[in-house]
């Protein structure tokens, strides 16, 4: 079962990078309009580039498995921050939706806090060289 877990931990950090880095990527071709909607929301848009970094440079370090636990913190805050700033607001059920999919991303995140990159990670290779 040992075995399982490693791929299911592997499986887990690819489709959490898969949702960051197509974002951080769709925000650099649509930058104006990403930008205007941050500050139609109370966000100053020169915020954007660290975002894109985030999602961006996050996704790969989830992805590969580096600095696991470090980068499912931030993206976890950024993910709640996001969830309550752009997607909470009840009357909208759609919103709604996207605010309980944050959510459970931030869960998601949270589980790799606690277990870290696993075996099949950059972590798991740099703690193995380090025996």
């Amino acid at each position: 079962m040992e075995k399982l877990n490693d791929f299911i931990e592997l499986g887990g950090r690819v489709l959490l990078a898969a949702l960051f880095i197509p974002a951080g990527f769709s925000k650099i071709s649509g930058y104006e309009g990403i930008q205007g909607y941050m500050e139609a929301m109370g966000v100053p848009g020169a915020l954007l580039p660290l975002v894109i970094i985030l999602e961006i440079g996050g996704g790969i370090a989830l992805l590969v498995g580096l600095k696991t636990k470090w980068i499912a913190f931030a993206l976890a805050g950024f993910t709640l921050i996001a969830a309550v700033i752009f997607h909470y607001q009840p009357a909208d059920q759609i919103q709604m939706i996207l605010f309980m999919k944050n959510i459970a991303i931030a869960g998601g995140l949270a589980l790799l806090i606690a277990i870290g990159g696993g075996k099949f990670s950059a972590d798991g290779f740099l703690n193995k060289a380090k025996a």
